[in-house]
């Protein structure tokens, strides 16, 4: 976040929205004085000096280059902004928009902080409580995410790790289950990392349902799920407060 403050002091550009999740982070951002090309190299070339240093490494960090989409209408923005927004939700990392430290939910939600614009947004929404009201409904918001990259796990994959838990290949044998059971393993499906989009594919049961089974899962067992573990010696190294950043 010290590299995203520094670079936007320079670049000019606006940040309405930020996530930073396990392996990636989404942005919701208006280009000022510099192109969106020049603002990622800018920020990825900071960020992957500074891991390098500090974990004792060489080399490319990032998988492959930033991927954008225009956000060209104010209902596309507020979809987008909810989005990035309940991504932590929706990932089992929190229970509820908020709970999740590393977002611009609470810059929105306390109005404090540096790094968030959120003048436009409150604007468009008419007040701050309108936009947490309108951020925290059930959706089924449809915008390019993680499930369309190539990083995140593969059908194919998903499909032998249903089949390990569940014994079913195929959609027409997992149906075939009780309902209980089901509902069991789409939950050990999640907890080894397939996605609520995925696992409805691969299964065959609706989407909602596949979300409220989600966020059953104790959260203990949604902390074991993230990629990245962070030690306390890691938080040391940041150099911010909350009320700075956000």
């Amino acid at each position: 976040m010290n590299v995203v403050r520094k670079c936007k002091e320079v670049s000019g550009f606006k940040l309405y929205a930020f996530c930073l999740m396990t392996n990636h982070v989404h942005m919701l951002i208006q280009a000022g004085d510099e192109p969106l090309e020049i603002v990622f190299r800018r920020i990825g070339s900071s960020f992957v000096k500074w891991y390098n240093q500090k974990y004792e490494r060489t080399g490319h960090l990032f998988q492959d280059r930033y991927r954008s989409e225009n956000v060209e209408n104010e209902r596309y923005f507020m979809t987008v902004l909810r989005y990035i927004l309940q991504n932590p939700m929706k990932a089992g990392l929190e229970s509820s928009p908020g709970k999740y430290k590393w977002t611009s939910y609470r810059a929105y939600e306390k109005g404090i902080g540096s790094i968030t614009d959120t003048e436009y947004a409150e604007s468009i929404f008419g007040s701050r409580d309108n936009l947490l009201t309108f951020c925290k409904e059930e959706n089924d918001d449809t915008v390019p995410d993680e499930d369309d990259y190539a990083w995140r796990i593969k059908d194919d994959q998903a499909i032998d790790i249903m089949k390990q838990i569940s014994n079913c290949s195929s959609v027409s044998e997992f149906q075939l289950l009780d309902r209980k059971i089901q509902k069991n393993y789409v939950r050990d499906m999640f907890l080894e990392k397939l996605s609520v989009k995925q696992i409805s594919r691969i299964t065959g049961m609706p989407r909602t349902t596949v979300d409220r089974e989600v966020k059953r899962i104790d959260p203990a067992a949604l902390l074991e799920r993230k990629s990245i573990q962070f030690h306390e010696s890691d938080e040391s190294a940041f150099t911010y407060g909350d009320d700075e950043i956000w």
